[in-house]
């Protein structure tokens, strides 16, 4: 009689891991093809009235895919070196091409030192520097050199732009003999989800019960019709909604309102590098690409000028302290962004201060007349404002 062979009990569960690593490897190809097929639909199509509402929902199907993509990738570890303490009144990140000059920028804005050397990918973690300028503490930020595809993980990228998600502006350096990095740069920014120098879209999305979608605008829209609309919202599934539009949006701006992933900052572009091209060269580069500023980061040209830009684009208003029964200190503000209240007030002095605050006095701008007493911490300050705090 035949000896029964004994089954290895681990056989049937390594196959079932073999099957879903297949089945995970295929998805994640068939998700990437349909990416890939429908970008090149789109890219095909002519945009006028008549395809609106097709570009429209081709836009809406790579969105979905592609924040199926991310979920997916979602579980992996965040590269180390690459979480970076805010400090300051602001930070700003600077983002470009490996070797475009990023290192010696930030050393000569700052009191870093981040290494420098004349060959690619010499910056491998993130490197801080604080610039003091007219009294503000604003952080600078210098990553790694991004890549195309950095947006979707190619040369660590993700990791590196996940930094500019924390970041209240970003600086996009090119280097003038590489325009054509800009608009790249653009793209992989874009596809960070961070829109720069965009106002967020003033759009309500509220999902009902029943009653199907009903769309409401209190601006003439010229970018998008309701059949748009309304097909956009369904393939994302949302089928009964009331929305509410206050902007003249067009589809992109619908699908970031959907998804409220987006995160809205000023951006500035710079040219570095012009010491080293003509001046023929550099106005065809500056009309190629339409710069904030001109720079030398090496010699240090427009480098002055390149501070009160930060300055001016990080959108800080200057509030001056006074404590009760003297005069307010005039020499030294405090450094807030614009349209910030009271209680941003009190909670950069102190966290304590906003629990135990009993009311403020202000002279300025904001107030309707000199010292006068205001209880309510959503008050919203003006540039120039001297405050008086009453804390218990």
């Amino acid at each position: 009689m035949a000896k029964k062979t004994k089954k290895n009990p681990f056989a049937k569960s390594a196959k079932k891991e073999r099957l879903k690593d297949f089945e995970t490897r295929r998805e994640k190809s068939s998700t990437k093809d349909k990416i890939a097929e429908l970008e090149k639909e789109l890219s095909t199509t002519k945009y006028n009235k008549r395809t609106q509402g097709s570009i429209g929902l081709l836009k809406a199907k790579i969105a979905m895919l592609r924040e199926k993509e991310t979920k997916r990738k979602g579980g992996g570890k965040k590269a180390e070196g690459y979480s970076v303490r805010k400090t300051g009144d602001g930070t700003v990140i600077i983002v470009g091409f490996p070797s475009v000059g990023k290192s010696t920028l930030l050393n000569n804005l700052t009191n870093a030192e981040s290494e420098v050397a004349h060959y690619a990918f010499t910056t491998l973690s993130v490197i801080p520097g604080l610039l003091e300028h007219k009294y503000a503490k604003i952080q600078i930020l210098d990553v790694p050199g991004i890549v195309e595809g950095a947006a979707a993980g190619t040369g660590r990228g993700r990791e590196v732009l996940s930094c500019a998600m924390s970041a209240e502006m970003v600086m996009m350096v090119v280097d003038v003999f590489y325009p054509e990095h800009l608009k790249i740069l653009k793209k992989e920014v874009y596809d960070t989800n961070i829109r720069l120098n965009q106002e967020k879209p003033d759009v309500r999305i509220i999902r009902t019960a029943k009653g199907g979608i009903n769309i409401g605008a209190t601006v003439k829209l010229t970018k998008i019709s309701n059949v748009t609309i309304a097909r956009v919202l369904r393939e994302f599934k949302i089928v009964n909604a009331d929305i509410v539009i206050r902007s003249d949006i067009d589809v992109d701006q619908l699908i970031d309102c959907i998804e409220k992933n987006k995160k809205y900052i000023p951006g500035i572009i710079v040219l570095n590098k012009v010491d080293l091209c003509s001046k023929y060269e550099l106005d065809k580069v500056k009309k190629l690409i339409k710069p904030d500023l001109c720079i030398s980061a090496e010699t240090g040209y427009n480098l002055d000028k390149l501070k009160d830009i930060i300055f001016d684009r990080m959108n800080f208003m200057r509030v001056y302290c006074k404590e009760v029964g003297k005069k307010a200190d005039l020499e030294e503000p405090l450094i807030i962004f614009r349209n910030a209240t009271l209680n941003d007030m009190c909670l950069k002095l102190h966290k304590d201060f906003a629990e135990k605050f009993r009311f403020a006095r202000v002279w300025g701008k904001s107030a309707k007349f000199d010292g006068q007493m205001l209880r309510k911490l959503g008050h919203v300050l003006k540039d120039g404002d001297i405050v008086e705090l009453h804390i218990s």
